[in-house]
């Protein structure tokens, strides 16, 4: 073997390390720290990096929700042979639960991006795309054969602007619903408005809003009587399991049948992690009361922690994600460690994830909390600020 592939990453590896970039794999070592941290202070434990929003990931299985009448595999592609009755049953529930006529599922939200906007994005079309959408929106774009503008984070008269420009084919907007990094909320009444006049057509992924926002937690859009061309929503966040979904027309559903590469080219999810999820959606549109208490510590972490001075960026929003703003790379990771160690486990989240300079914590609110933690995670996150400052 020649020493190429070790030059190359070596030398790759040493400029991330240098830039204060470098991740490790994690194997569990940081949360054991912090769990080991609470449990010599003999406090709860307090995780607020995970997207659990809910905390239906962390229940186990029951007799109630055994998959044992399910295969573990599907053994081909949907198109082949590998649609199961769990398949379908889930894509119902979904559609019903967004109030669309209906779903697709993918693997991950991150297929789910790249194969609807790969399939949307034709030659001659125009895709207009806020500068902070996640990075899975990025690459749909730079794989769909469209002309792509990428527009100011939330600045709806560039929206405007852009969809008045050229363009031979179709018109497509694409945000997020709340935004992943910065927890902040578009204007989805005005969006829909601005794509109708232009004749553009508009998605929108509610993947930080699906189980959170809305009637039976089915997000942003329905709670606010929006209806999208197509709505991308995530099952491995606040609905607990894995997979993600587009939803929409069956004109739709059929052109990503058709078109979607990642769908068309991979093996179909697990049918019996499709009757697991089934379950899951089903307990999350009846989890009410995890959503009024989960809203109800997000507003608490943020009134705390504006009430310190804590830097949380200009974002509106007021779902589970509260950034952090703290700017250096190396200030945000030794934050980290520092709230490790009092049994606070929370998230670094450096460049290319946010823009250079606003290197952050990425506070995540979970209805598992136990009472009194948003005032605990704030007077630790003002604490060593001070002690870094």
């Amino acid at each position: 073997m020649s020493q190429v592939l070790e030059a190359f990453a070596t030398a790759e590896l040493s400029a991330l390390d240098a830039r204060g970039l470098l991740r490790s794999p994690d194997d569990g070592g940081p949360r054991r720290a912090a769990q080991a941290a609470a449990a010599t202070l003999g406090l709860p434990f307090i995780d607020a990096s995970s997207n659990d929003y809910l905390g239906l990931a962390s229940e186990s299985v029951s007799r109630e929700t055994s998959v044992q009448d399910h295969s573990a595999g599907a053994g081909a592609s949907r198109l082949i042979h590998g649609t199961r009755p769990a398949h379908e049953d889930l894509e119902a529930e979904l559609a019903d639960w967004v109030d669309l006529p209906e779903a697709l599922l993918f693997s991950s939200g991150y297929a789910a991006n790249v194969g609807l906007l790969q399939a949307l994005g034709t030659p001659g079309s125009l895709i207009v795309s806020d500068a902070l959408n996640h990075a899975s929106i990025v690459d749909g774009c730079r794989l769909a054969k469209a002309r792509v503008v990428v527009v100011p984070h939330l600045d709806l008269t560039t929206v405007a602007s852009a969809l008045r420009g050229p363009s031979e084919g179709p018109k497509w907007v694409v945000v997020e619903s709340c935004f992943s990094m910065d927890g902040d909320l578009p204007n989805l009444g005005w969006l829909r408005k601005i794509c109708d006049q232009e004749g553009a057509g508009l998605v929108v992924d509610e993947a930080h809003a699906l189980g959170v926002f809305g009637p039976e937690g089915a997000g942003r859009c329905r709670e606010l009587g929006v209806v999208p061309d197509a709505l991308v929503g995530t099952l491995g966040k606040a609905v607990g399991v894995q997979g993600a979904f587009v939803a929409g027309a069956r004109v739709l559903r059929t052109l990503l049948w058709n078109r979607a590469r990642p769908f068309v080219f991979s093996t179909a999810p697990s049918p019996a992690l499709a009757a697991r999820a089934l379950f899951h959606v089903q307990r999350a549109r009846a989890s009410d009361a995890k959503r009024e208490r989960l809203h109800a510590f997000a507003q608490s972490l943020r009134v705390a922690l504006r009430q310190t001075g804590v830097d949380l960026g200009g974002g509106s929003g007021s779902g589970p994600i509260v950034p952090v703003i703290v700017g250096a790379n190396e200030r945000a990771v030794r934050l980290a460690e520092q709230l490790a160690g009092v049994g606070i486990l929370a998230q670094a989240i450096r460049f290319p994830t946010v823009p250079e300079g606003t290197a952050r914590l990425r506070l995540t609110v979970s209805a598992t909390w136990p009472d009194g933690a948003p005032e605990r995670v704030a007077a630790e996150v003002a604490r060593g600020l001070r002690e870094r400052a």
